[in-house]
Order: structure tokens, then sequence, then C-alpha cells
């Protein structure tokens, strides 16, 4: 009963738990709202402490992706499905076909993808057992990798506010410190440094790192990222990152990253907006993955209508930006009120999605 209060409080629709023992399959389904269209996000295969855990990464982001497509403006709900297993040791054929299965039950009201130790060979096996999924390889008719569109959507966020804070959205001389340079990360610096931004990067892995030194990218260790002396503060590894004890430590104007839930707490955001820190939240910025598959739904996929949604961005965070400015409230509130108000307006017409 305590997990039924939790979804109801939460405004979630569904969960689903998934064991299948002959494979080591254990998995939750989170379904938040499917108001706007079906739920949608990746799966997650993590190391989870406990079942607790994996159940409130499961609604944490499952709610995000609610948030994240309504802001982005596009037909999806929020979903997320997470597996209990190391991704570099526990992954096999058999496990992600089994997950692709229980993904098949749920009819098309969740439509599955990659996220953190998920890869699009994983999504192959999956769509053996299930048509609900998006982000397949190019080379079987999907919009391929996430992460450039990501990273497009990451940088345009960079500049929006950029413009706000120095008066120009050039990012020309900027210097911007990444906390985690996996693919995401990646594909941002391209961008930035084709603007001659100035990048610090850390990482856990050093293949990450060497890839950084290899891009003629400054490398620091992990816990000295966060005293960088930059301009802009990049999150773009696990969540979390910015709490009571980081706010203190940035000398950053901006917080702009790739990183899902960023904030630690609701409260987070507000003290960086009182100490004038202007907050980019995260689930507009990195939004550029979900446009990204939206775009196969429906018609043929086309990149160049993805990265022309994507590059909203850029007009999305501005909205943001002057709702928190002339209403006087943090930009992390102001990119609620504006997913909020979306999603009031369509339930109107439709409550839940149902396929068919």
């Amino acid at each position: 009963m305590d997990i039924l209060n939790r979804m109801g409080k939460g405004g979630y629709e569904e969960v689903l738990f998934c064991t299948d023992p002959g494979v080591g399959l254990r998995a939750i389904i989170a379904i938040h709202d499917t108001t706007l269209g079906p739920g949608c996000g990746g799966v997650r295969i993590w190391p989870y402490a406990s079942e607790a855990e994996a159940l409130d990464d499961a609604l944490r982001l499952s709610r995000a992706m609610t948030y994240k497509s309504a802001a982005a403006d596009i037909p999806l709900g929020g979903g997320k499905a997470v597996i209990i297993a190391d991704s570099r040791t526990d992954k096999t054929e058999a496990l992600m076909r089994s997950y692709g299965r229980f993904v098949e039950t749920l009819g098309g009201r969740y439509l599955t993808t990659t996220d953190v130790g998920s890869t699009s060979r994983d999504l192959e096996y999956i769509h053996q057992e299930t048509d609900h999924v998006v982000g397949l390889p190019t080379s079987t008719g999907g919009s391929g990798d996430t992460s450039i569109m990501t990273g497009l959507g990451l940088y345009m966020g960079m500049k929006a506010c950029s413009k706000e804070v120095w008066g120009s959205d050039s990012l020309a001389g900027k210097t911007v410190a990444m906390q985690g340079f996996g693919k995401v990360a990646s594909k941002a610096a391209h961008h930035l440094l084709e603007e001659d931004s100035r990048i610090v990067v850390t990482d856990i892995h050093e293949e990450a790192l060497d890839r950084a030194r290899d891009m003629g990218i400054d490398v620091v260790p992990p816990d000295g990222i966060i005293d960088v002396d930059c301009d802009i503060f990049s999150p773009c590894a696990l969540g979390g990152v910015i709490s009571s004890d980081s706010i203190p430590r940035l000398r950053a104007r901006v917080v702009a990253g790739g990183a899902n839930n960023q904030l630690l707490t609701e409260a987070d955001g507000e003290e960086l907006h009182r100490r004038g820190i202007l907050y980019a939240p995260d689930y507009v910025v990195n939004a550029g993955g979900i446009i990204n598959v939206s775009v196969e739904l429906g018609t043929p996929y086309s990149e160049e209508r993805a990265r022309e949604k994507t590059e909203r961005i850029y007009e999305i965070m501005g909205r943001i930006i002057t709702i928190s400015r002339e209403e006087e409230i943090s930009t992390s509130a102001a990119a609620d009120r504006l997913a909020e108000d979306r999603l009031d307006s369509v339930r109107r017409v439709r409550k839940m999605y149902r396929p068919g």
C-alpha cells in the first residue's frame, strides 16, 4: 500500500515488476503520465543496491520524462525502465529479449529506448520481442544514436543561458567545466570547440579522459571539477550533483548539463536562483534525445526534422528564463510551470493514452 499511495500522490499510472529467473532478469517499468501520448523513456541497466533504490530511480526518472516531453512540445508521455544488473558483466541477449517480452505486454503504452547501461545493439535484441522500441539504429529504420541530438540540445540551451547572463549567445572564450565525459558531453563538446570555448572535464573512466585529451581538452580529477573557475558548470554524469554541499563551491554563472535529475532537492533550484546562478533545467536542455526518437513516430525518420526541433530548445529555454524573470521564480519552477500548463491543457481533451 505504501507503493500505491506514493503512486497516487505522484500521479503515476502504472508500475510493472518483471522477473525471469532463468535469464536473471529483475526489472521495473514505471509509467508516470500518458496524457500527451505513450510513456517513453530509456531502459537503465544498473547494479542497484536494493529493489527500493531501483524503484525510486524508475519513479523519479519516469516523472522527469513526462515533464521533458511536455516542455519539448512533443506527443509523448513519461515512462522509464530499470534493470537491476551490471551492464558490463550481466547483460546478455536473453536478458534483453526477456525484458522486451515484458514491454510487449504493455501493448504500446510504453515505448523503450536506450539509457545508462544500454545500447542500440540491446534495442535490436529487444526489438525481436516487441515493436514498441524507438531509437533503433538507422540501418534498421530507426533514428540512431540519441546522443547526437542530446548534445546539440545541451549546446543550444547553453547559448540561451549565455544570452541572458552575458548579453550574447556566443560561447567563444567561455569556460565550460563538464562533470562526466560520456557520449552526450563529447557531442556537446564538439559544438563548443567549434565556437572556440575552453573546456575542462573529468570522468571516472580513463577511456573517457583519453578521448577528451585526444580532443585537446583539459582534464582534472573528479573531486576537483566543482571547484573549477568556469563560466558554465555542466553536470553530465549521474544525478543529485547540485546540492547544499556543492552549491557553495560553484564558481560558475550558469549550470547547464546533460545529466538527469541534477538537483538533489527542489530547494537546490531555489538556492541557485537566490545566488544568481542561472540554472538550465536538465529535462529541458537534455531533451534532444527524446525529441529525436519522437520524429520516428507516424512518419519516416528525418534527421533534418529532428535537428530543427532540437534547436528549438534555445527558444524554450528563453521562454523559461522570461517566466523566471517576470514572475520572480526560479528557472526550475518556471520549467515545471511551462510543462504543467501544457499537460493541464491537453487533459481537457484526453486523460490517458490508450493504444489503438
